[in-house]
């Protein structure tokens, strides 16, 4: 099945989906697993496989960088994004069916907000480079919220240009258990699209919906 309903409860018609970045809209794992790999050699450390970068990159710079890297984690964070900000525009590419899925959820009057781990300044320089700001009532990175994912901060700022209040009628959609653990923080519809969670992931924190492409979603919010 391409849907699957996690809860019974009635669903209500979203006012607002937020949608996680990476991953999720875009094709960023190659880029990132680059930069990695060019802020470990330069640290002198273990280089990561794609696999291994796809497993383990969750949280914010701020947040996974100290644990690492220790007291050097300003400098790797500023290697990495150095790295980062040469080669992410050229290779960024959206996955298959996001920009109609974009089009449509926003020609049926949801909000529409994009809540993510990259670093703010970096996501807003894609999705202008990507030409989907303006399907977009906000945009918010790591470090634009007192925290970041999987705390509710950011939620509660991308909402803001919307007076819409957290709940039933807000969906985050992402692709890791980061995002669902962040809309049930607060108090949102945790929805994954495509198949990016482990299974212990999905046990931890199962989405309320699952997706496995654009259309089986929009063609659910469309019926309700």
């Amino acid at each position: 099945m391409s849907l699957v309903a996690v809860s019974p409860l009635r669903v209500s018609r979203p006012r607002a989906i937020l949608f996680d970045w990476d991953n999720t809209l875009v094709d960023s794992w190659a880029t990132i697993n680059e930069a990695l790999n060019f802020l470990m050699a330069a640290m002198d450390r273990p280089l990561w496989t794609i696999g291994e970068t796809r497993e383990r990159v969750r949280l914010s710079l701020r947040e996974a960088f100290p644990r690492i890297f220790g007291e050097r984690w300003e400098e790797a964070r500023d290697i990495y994004l150095a790295r980062f900000r040469a080669i992410h525009l050229e290779r960024l590419t959206a996955l298959p069916g996001r920009s109609e899925l974009l089009e449509r959820l926003f020609d049926e009057g949801i909000f529409l907000g994009v809540v993510s781990n990259k670093t703010g300044s970096l996501l807003r320089r894609e999705t202008d480079h990507i030409g989907w700001t303006a399907r977009f009532g906000s945009v918010v990175g790591a470090g634009d919220a007192p925290l970041d994912k999987p705390h509710a901060a950011p939620v509660r700022l991308a909402l803001e240009p919307s007076g819409i209040d957290p709940g039933k009628t807000v969906w985050l959609v992402g692709d890791t258990g980061i995002d669902m653990e962040c809309a049930r923080n607060a108090g949102c519809v945790p929805v994954l699209l495509g198949s990016g969670m482990s299974e212990e992931e999905l046990s931890v924190c199962p989405p309320r919906f699952m997706f496995s492409d654009c259309s089986t979603l929009f063609r659910f919010v469309q019926g309700l």
